[in-house]
Order: structure tokens, then C-alpha cells, then sequence
């Protein structure tokens, strides 16, 4: 029967309680006594009272339950199951904010692409992914989730996650439909703090957080999540203005838009609603047409109606966007037919190359005087550190289907990359070890370190993995003082004060979810490389980056700050009537620290040494339509093979609203052999130099706009050019 007909002829069978069960999705497990269903039953599916489903996963599981929709029913309605897939499935690809600082799309669609195909092996039809929140402040733990800083960045992360979590056909059995996530602004919560309230200028709305989602839909996203924070005053969950005008409206986006969990109930604690009634009317009047978690329309859209806050129609009109879903996703005609694929063992290897490669060129090198890295084999290598035998670490917050013992230890990568070598471990210290008043507890923390100090004494070469534990970032994961935590910097002090001593190389891996406040560790570690959590082959990618198997490629997506007092700290800030100035006292510094963030966006070593030099702009003027082409010529002076990242950036000096000092527009990969030159062409559009004006509509105004070209976000580091704008 054709899509629409059949659509139609379902909404007009239905009763009310059906069209609410298809707007309605509800967790659900399986235990060895079949499935559960939270706060609900299995009966729901079959009275067609539940028509989505969330957290289910396998093939069986999803059979029987799909089996109660598609054969119990009266309707016979699939149902629609989903789940967080947000860096891989079974198999855990590096978390996104370490693929971020790849700067590498076609990485960003080659994981979601493999992420999908192995969820949609387990009967999986929908993830909610990816996440598009631009974070400029550290402290808030899904910073670990997403793009990082830059909103071009994120406009480009999002569009290649989409293509490959959906693929080139929504229907195809390896394709999940992508829910882009949070709309809009979750990002900048008040002081970092999870779930806080959101306060930003339309400006930083429309230039910053919203590009994302627009690249997102541009994409084909067949789904939207709206965040769970208010904007300004109106929570997401209720925004009128933003979903129904914006996205719907000026974008055209006619897919399904979902709450997040429990989002519409919460509406009552947030202070717009009086009771789940009014709550389920302000989120369905605004565009939200599958409620999770809430119980909201199932309980309040009767009375709702009764009370003529929202019409049948708006009822209907939910009900069709998400049968049309189910119909593009082929839920129809296959109900099992993402129940069935069995993977042959080489596509499993495949994926776990692919794994083992992103997250080793993912690795960021911070820091490496005196060329401590890559280390020569050593005979005996200390390895340290509450990270070095940690496998449930390495996967991040987000692991989605992806268990432990899935997951290779660092440990267990060095000792499978030096069979020939002896690989002393001591953990040292716990990873959130804190300092008591406890004598006891005080002398075990004590032998901890003697122990890790001793081992330096009887190595070649020391690696000290510290960091932050997979809980300590992540959703509801905010954290006031993003540092090391517990001893392990006393742990560091010891163990490379006695490696320096001895004169062994050592070398810091740290395990993270967003930069931290480590301005002390950077001044003890000659070499400190930045793993974040790299996922399932986690210990093998650490391993050959630091024996030098495979070259850091990993960039900072966002800027680390000296101190927690800088934040938010980013590239793009705009310039103040008085800058920085260290003769005038009455200028915009602190008065403790530099402005300039410890290491800035887009900074990563390499084990080569390239150099950047030549930069052409192949035309003097910009006319809109026009592209010109900007080229940079680079060498690799060093002694190893590198992949580089080249940023281009412009600064429009004199404009009629004051623009940011530097606005990223494009980026480029090159890998040179040692010794070998290249060049780097980027194009640089007129509608790229074109900005919001007063109104908040494009501007393209003429003018000498600079264009700068280099590594990472420090001016001093850039080639500048210019090009003349005739608008």
C-alpha cells in the first residue's frame, strides 16, 4: 500500500489512546523472565497504547517485543526502538570530543557509520546522535559529547555524523535514523552546571549554537531532541519560537521532533505549567511529537483536549510525522528487518581497525621537549597510573551496548606491543583518591607511590596514564574544579621528579572528557599526550602513538584554560574597547594570569616538524557568488612523517557589528613524509565573509577583510593576507 495512503487509513482507525500510544516512548530492558517495560507493561504494545521504546537492545528481545506490535495488535503498527549510540555501539569508537580534534569528516561519517550498522544489528532503529552543543566551558560534563568550540566545527561534525548514522537510504537495514541533539544552546548552562538555566544574546543564538542543528537538517536528520534547559526563560521543551518557527518553519524541517527524558513533565518544575495537563499542551503546541519518558500525553493530552488547549488535529499531525518515520525507516514492510543481520568476524575486525586507528590518531600531543616522543622499544617500561589497567574507563560516559571486557587496557596494549620486554605496572594512587586525616589510609596512599617510584628506579622508559574517571564526565558529570583529582598529581610530582633524576624518559597520557586545569602537571611532564577516552581498542592506539607506530593527529577543539577563572574561554571573542595592554593598568587582563588560554584551539604536536610558509590568495576581490582559492605551501623539517591540520581563519576589522578576532572558515589535512613539501588549498567564499547585522539577517559589506592561515588559533603562529570585499 503506498506511504501516505496507508498513513492515512491508519489515523482514521485509530482511537484516541492508539494515536497517543504512537506518541508516546517508554524504556525498556530484558531480563531472563522477558521483557520489562518501565512504568508500564507489555500489554501497552499490545492494546497499541505504546508505540516507541527506548534502551532495548538485541535481536531476539526486539523481535518478541516488535512481535506484540506487528502480529498482537489490532492495528499492527512496528514499533520504533532506539538508543544512545553516541561513539560506537558494541564496539566504542574515541568519544566525540577526541574525534572533534581530528578535524576529519570523512573519519566523523566512517565511524557513525560503522556505529550503525552494528547497532542496527541488534534491532536498533533510531539513535540519539549526534549530540550538536557547542561547550566553551569545561566544567560542564557533556562537553565530552560533543563538537567542542567552534560552530563551524560543529556544523560540519554534525552533517558528516548524519550521513552516517542514516546512511543513503533510511530504510536499508544498517541505517538508524539520527536525532540531532540538544536544540539549542545547551552548551553554555549557567556556571557550567548541568541542567542549569541558559541566558545567551540572540547573537551568540543565531552565530554560535544554532548552525549546527541547520547543518543537521540539511543533512536529512530525520529527528530532533530539544534540550532540557530553558532559554532565556522558556524551556526548549515549550519554545514556540524555536521549534515551531525556526525549525519548522524557516527550515522546513518536517521530521519528528522528541522530548528528552522526562523533559515535558519537567516543564511543571520549571515554572510554566501548573500540572502535567498544561505541560503536555505547551509541548505539543510547540512541535513535540514524541514524548519520552514523561507519561505526559498519554495522561494530559485527554483532558487537554477536553479543555481545548491543543486540537485533534495538532494530535494528528504528531501522530502522521511519526508513522512517516516508521514508513521511511521501512518499520512497515520489515518490522525484523533490523533483527536479522548476523556480522561475519572480518566486518568485526574492520571495525576494530577503524577504532584502533581513530583513536590513535586522535591522541593529542601537548607537550614533548627534547623529543621524549616517540619512545625507542625499552627492555623494562614502567607504566603507572590509576589509568594504566583500567579497560571500563576507556569507553567515556556514553557506552552505550560496549561492556568491559570488550575494552583492551592500556596494559594489555603495551604488553601486546613490546612481547619482547618486561612491563612493570603499579597504579600508584586510585583515581579519586582524596588526602584524610586517617593515619592508615594516609600510609597506604604512601606505599601506593613509594611503589610506582620504585619501579621508575628498575625501568628504561616511564608512561603514567592519569586523568579523570569515564563517571566524571558525561551527563549530570559537572565539575567546579576540572583538575587532576585525588593524589594522582602527587603522584606525578614523584614519579617524574625520580624519572628526571635518573634521567628516564617519561611521558604523561592523560584520559579525560574535556581539557583540564593542569597548568602544574604541563611544567613537570617533558612529553604529555592527551588520550581522552579512546574507546574499545584503547590500550593498542595509546601504544602506537607513544612507541611511535602511528603519529599524533590530534587536535584541541577547544581551548584549555590556565585556570578555572578564565572560563568561558574560546578563539572567537570579540575585541574590547580597551584590549589587553600591559603598559595601560585600565585594560581587559587579569590581574593573576595571562588572557591567553594554555593552549589554544586547534594546537597539537606532531612528531614531525612542519612549516608553513607561501600563503596565496589566488584574486584580490571578493564579489558575492565568488570563490577564490587560499593556498599555504608546507614542509615536513622533521625526522618522522606527520598529518598537520591547516586552519583558515578571517577577521573583518571594521564592520557594522563588531566581529570575533577570529572566525574560523575552513580546515584542511596534509601528511607529509620527513623531508617532503605540499601545499594546502582552501576555499574561501563570499557568503563566508558575510555576517548577521543589527536585524539578525546577512550582511555582505565591503571591505579589507583579513585572512590567516596556520596551526591553531594563536595569532602569532599565522600568515596573514587580505582580500578586498566589493558586496
Amino acid at each position: 500500500m503506498p506511504a501516505v495512503s496507508r498513513i492515512d487509513s491508519l489515523i482514521a482507525a485509530m482511537t484516541l489512546a492508539e494515536k497517543l500510544g504512537q506518541l508516546t516512548m517508554t524504556a525498556s530492558s530484558f531480563t531472563v523472565t522477558g521483557p520489562v517495560i518501565a512504568g508500564d507493561s507489555t500489554e501497552s504494545i499490545r492494546s497499541g497504547a505504546l508505540g516507541n521504546l527506548l534502551n532495548m537492545v538485541g535481536p531476539e528481545p526486539v523481535r518478541q517485543m516488535q512481535r506484540l506490535a506487528v502480529e498482537d495488535s489490532r492495528l499492527k503498527i512496528p514499533l520504533l526502538i532506539g538508543l544512545d549510540i553516541i561513539h560506537g555501539h558494541r564496539s566504542l569508537f574515541p568519544v566525540p570530543l577526541a574525534e572533534a580534534g581530528l578535524f576529519d569528516p570523512a573519519t566523523w561519517e566512517a565511524t557513525a557509520r560503522e556505529a550503525a550498522i552494528e547497532g542496527a544489528a541488534d534491532g536498533l532503529a533510531m539513535t540519539f546522535a549526534p549530540m550538536c552543543d557547542v561547550s566553551r566551558d569545561p566544567r560542564w560534563g557533556r562537553t565530552v559529547e560533543g563538537p567542542g568550540e567552534d560552530s563551524y566545527v560543529a556544523s560540519r561534525m554534525a552533517a558528516a555524523k548524519v550521513r552516517g548514522f542514516q546512511g543513503t537510504d533510511l530504510a536499508a537495514p544498517d541505517a538508524l535514523a539520527a536525532v540531532a541533539k540538544h536544540f539549542v544552546a545547551y552548551g553554555p548552562v549557567t556556571a557550567g552546571r548541568e541542567y542549569a538555566s541558559v541566558d545567551v544574546s540572540e547573537r551568540t543564538l543565531h552565530e554560535v549554537h544554532l548552525p549546527a542543528f541547520a547543518a543537521a537538517v540539511a543533512a536529512g536528520a530525520a529527528a530532533v531532541m530539544p534540550a532540557f534547559t530553558d532559554l532565556a526563560g522558556v524551556p526548549l521543551t515549550a519554545h514556540v519560537p524555536l521549534l515551531r518557527d525556526w525549525l519548522r518553519g524557516r527550515l522546513g524541517f518536517d521530521g519528528v521532533i522528541i522530548s528528552d527524558y522526562n523533559a515535558i513533565r519537567e516543564l511543571i518544575n520549571h515554572g510554566v505549567a501548573a500540572d502535567l495537563v498544561q505541560a503536555a499542551a505547551l509541548a505539543l503546541d510547540a512541535g513535540v511529537d514524541i514524548d519520552m519518558m514523561g507519561d505526559a500525553y498519554r495522561q494530559g493530552l485527554p483532558e487537554a483536549l477536553q479543555r481545548g488547549l491543543v486540537s485533534m488535529d495538532q494530535v494528528d499531525a504528531a501522530v502522521r510525522r511519526v508513522l512517516l518515520l516508521k514508513e521511511r525507516l521501512g518499520l512497515f514492510d520489515h518490522p525484523y528487518g533490523r533483527c536479522g543481520t548476523v556480522e561475519a568476524p572480518e566486518a568485526l575486525a574492520r571495525r576494530r581497525q577503524l577504532a584502533r586507528s581513530a583513536g590513535a590518531r586522535a591522541t593529542l600531543l601537548l607537550r614533548n621537549e627534547h623529543e621524549v616522543l616517540p619512545l625507542a622499544a625499552p627492555r623494562r617500561l614502567a607504566l603507572l597510573g590509576p589509568l594504566a589497567d583500567a579497560p571500563g574507563e576507556m569507553r567515556g560516559p556514553w557506552w552505550a551496548a560496549g561492556v568491559a571486557e570488550n575494552h583492551v587496557s592500556v596494559l594489555a596494549g603495551f604488553r601486546a606491543a613490546l612481547p619482547g620486554a618486561q612491563v612493570l605496572h603499579a597504579a600508584g594512587v586510585g583515581i579519586e583518591d582524596a588526602a584524610t586525616e586517617d593515619a592508615a589510609t594516609e600510609g597506604t596512599a604512601a606505599a601506593g607511590i613509594a611503589a610506582a617510584v620504585a619501579l621508575v628506579e628498575q625501568a628504561d622508559a616511564v608512561v603514567l596514564c592519569l586523568g579523570e574517571g569515564a563517571a566524571m564526565s558525561g551527563e549530570a558529570a559537572s565539575r567546579a574544579h576540572p583538575v587532576l583529582p585525588g593524589r594522582q598529581l602527587q603522584l606525578a610530582q614523584e614519579v617524574l621528579a625520580r624519572a628526571r633524576g635518573l634521567e628516564r624518559p617519561a611521558a604523561v597520557v592523560l584520559f579525560c572528557g574535556r581539557p583540564l586545569v593542569i597548568p602544574e602537571l604541563v611544567e613537570l611532564a617533558d612529553a604529555l599526550l592527551v588520550a581522552w577516552f579512546p574507546g574499545c581498542e584503547a590500550g593498542n592506539a595509546v601504544a602506537d602513538v607513544v612507541l611511535g607506530r602511528v603519529g599524533p593527529a590530534g587536535r584541541t577543539p577547544i581551548s584549555w584554560p590556565r585556570a578555572v577563572g578564565q572560563i568561558p574561554i574560546f578563539h572567537g571573542q570579540r575585541n574590547s574597547g580597551r584590549p589587553e595592554n600591559p603598559r595601560d593598568h585600565f585594560t581587559s587582563k587579569y590581574l593573576d594570569v595571562p588572557n591567553t588560554p594554555l593552549f589554544p584551539f586547534g594546537h597539537g604536536l606532531t612528531y614531525g616538524r612542519l612549516r608553513l610558509s607561501n600563503l596565496r590568495l589566488h584574486g584580490t576581490v571578493l564579489r558575492p557568488g565568488d570563490t577564490l582559492e587560499v593556498s599555504v605551501d608546507a614542509v615536513n623539517e622533521g625526522g618522522r612523517a606527520a598529518e598537520e591540520t591547516v586552519f583558515l581563519f578571517t577577521h573583518d576589522p571594521v564592520a557594522g557589528v563588531a566581529r570575533p578576532l577570529l572566525e574560523l572558515k575552513g580546515f584542511a589535512k596534509i601528511s607529509l613524509a620527513a623531508g617532503q613539501r605540499g601545499t594546502v588549498r582552501l576555499p574561501l567564499r563570499a557568503a563566508d565573509l558575510a555576517y548577521l547585522g543589527p536585524d539578525l539577517r546577512p550582511v555582505l559589506e565591503s571591505g579589507t577583510v583579513e585572512v590567516l592561515v596556520g596551526p591553531c588559533a594563536d595569532r602569532s603562529q599565522l600568515l596573514a593576507g587580505s582580500v578586498e570585499v566589493a558586496a
